[in-house]
């Protein structure tokens, strides 16, 4: 799963995905229930508070998923569908104020969707662009390495740097990340900056899977 054009900045067009009815089907603590009918899934996984949610919204022009600035906010799996694919959304990883036992079902949750759904066709790994990976970015990375599953790393909030600034922390991330330059995509949902490339990337994605 690779961006559909490359280098870091992107450009600004709208998403493909917003040209999709989607609809919520369910917000579950199994990370074993897989809804009817059997559909490719793509998952949304990153740290608390790195814009999961607005991203899910501007990818599909609509209020999708619920933004909130509190971090924590989604603690269950949620899935929604359009025609013929799922677009799931797992709880933010990382978050400091949550209870032991919170961060420990939300890395069961997490770490039994990465293993456990063999519809799974692809990943979109968000990170902050303007903060290093933290251990449990690293410990996702692993667990995708692990797994072998097809994974678009997404760095958010790109319009919260100035331009040089901005290409110095990609070329940051990938030295951290062990990642080539052209595997990075850089978001911005304030912007619109590399959604219309997200887009085009997961159709391509559930076209392959």
């Amino acid at each position: 799963m690779s961006p559909s054009a490359r280098g870091p900045s992107g450009r600004r067009n709208g998403s493909p995905l917003a040209d999709l009815e989607f609809r919520f089907i369910g917000s579950y603590a199994d990370p074993a229930v897989l809804p009817d009918p059997a559909l490719p899934e793509i998952a949304f996984v990153g740290r608390s508070n790195v814009g999961k949610s607005s991203l899910l919204n501007a990818l599909t022009g609509r209020s999708l998923a619920r933004v909130s600035a509190t971090p924590g906010k989604t603690q269950l799996l949620n899935i929604y569908r359009a025609p013929d694919f799922y677009l799931v959304d797992l709880p933010g990883y990382g978050w400091a104020k949550a209870s032991q036992a919170d961060r420990l079902a939300f890395r069961r949750l997490i770490e039994g969707c990465l293993t456990g759904r063999d519809r799974l066709s692809g990943v979109v790994w968000l990170l902050d662009i303007r903060h290093e990976p933290s251990v449990d970015d690293y410990a996702v990375q692993e667990l995708l390495i692990r797994t072998g599953t097809p994974c678009l790393t997404v760095l958010t909030k790109g319009d919260k740097l100035p331009r040089m600034r901005r290409l110095e922390a990609v070329r940051s991330r990938s030295q951290d990340l062990g990642l080539p330059l052209d595997e990075l995509l850089v978001t911005s949902t304030r912007t619109g900056d590399g959604i219309g490339d997200l887009g085009e990337s997961i159709l391509a994605a559930i076209r392959s899977g």
